[in-house]
């Protein structure tokens, strides 16, 4: 079977440090060219628009659009009108609309459109959907909490509107809490910190509830600089599941369902699940985990904390 040529958009850490290994690793792409402005690989012919990218390689038949969410809808639309399929990075835009508007697009381009969840693919998460499928869910708590300066640093598009702040992380765990739990969850209250010289939250405290009134807390914190915590917690009318490192590790009463390490094999799954889109013509975009983000939006109390500076860590 013959690879498919791809060309990431946007060199940036997620991208060099996630998709370029995965996409060499898998057998169904090839990466033939990267679109960055000022960012290359060695040996991948590099551009700083799309434009000539696609004028230099009509064998592209897919993108990978790794831009900021604030940028990616007139990319996203330049490479569905051009015929390309499109992964898109999570979270898949700045807006609801926007996404609905390039899935519709998609459909009438006959194009593919991948809206990616990296956190669905985590070791741990489709054992903890398989063992909450028969059981009623009574509470819960979710925690994610990490240091921003590690994770994102220098990337001042998270505190801009459409970067959604700590929501960038937290909404890997809204896209496993939405994958796993039997039944749908809404928002009901939201409270969020936002820095004096910023836009987003920086941490932020919400609580939903299941179609059966159970209370599941969340919290989400950008500030941590001690141990990360990505984890989840779920009682049930036949006991307790409990999931870590981001989805990877997942132990119901006592038993380990499945463990390993966070973004272990995430991307490389994600890449697979694209090639077999792209071979089925089929187009897969849940917007449930960016639903319940802008629900708490729609709802949040806020108040203004201290400023956040970013002092990038060597």
């Amino acid at each position: 079977m013959t690879a498919t040529d791809i060309a990431i958009i946007g060199l940036g850490k997620i991208a060099t440090d996630q998709h370029v290994p995965a996409i060499r690793a898998c057998r169904d792409f090839r990466l033939a060219a990267t679109v960055s402005l000022g960012q290359s690989l060695p040996d991948v012919p590099a551009y700083e628009d799309m434009e000539a990218m696609f004028a230099a390689h009509p064998g592209v038949a897919a993108v990978a659009l790794c831009v900021p969410p604030q940028v990616r809808y007139p990319l996203a639309v330049e490479s569905l009108k051009a015929g390309r399929d499109v992964l898109l990075e999570k979270p898949p835009g700045v807006t609801l609309a926007e996404v609905e508007a390039l899935r519709a697009l998609a459909e009438r381009q006959g194009c593919v459109l991948y809206a990616t969840w990296h956190s669905r693919h985590a070791n741990g998460v489709d054992p903890a959907r398989d063992w909450l499928a028969a059981r009623r869910v009574t509470g819960g708590k979710v925690i994610w909490r990490e240091d921003v300066k590690r994770w994102h640093p220098g990337q001042a598009w998270i505190w801009q509107p459409g970067g959604m702040g700590v929501f960038d992380p937290g909404i890997n765990a809204t896209s496993i809490l939405t994958h796993i739990l039997p039944d749908p969850v809404r928002v009901t209250r939201a409270e969020f910190e936002t820095p004096a010289n910023c836009e987003t939250p920086i941490a932020a405290r919400l609580s939903l509830l299941t179609g059966e009134d159970a209370v599941i807390d969340v919290d989400f914190d950008f500030r941590e600089t001690g141990e990360q915590v990505w984890s989840m917690w779920f009682d049930t009318d036949a006991g307790r599941i409990e999931l870590s490192g981001g989805g990877a590790r997942t132990v119901a009463d006592g038993r380990l369902l499945s463990d390993g390490a966070a973004l272990e094999s995430e991307y490389a799954r994600i890449y697979d699940q694209f090639a077999g889109l792209i071979a089925d013509r089929r187009s897969d975009v849940d917007l449930s985990p960016m639903t319940l983000v802008a629900d708490a939006f729609m709802l949040a109390r806020h108040r203004r904390t201290d400023e956040f500076h970013d002092e990038q860590k060597t």
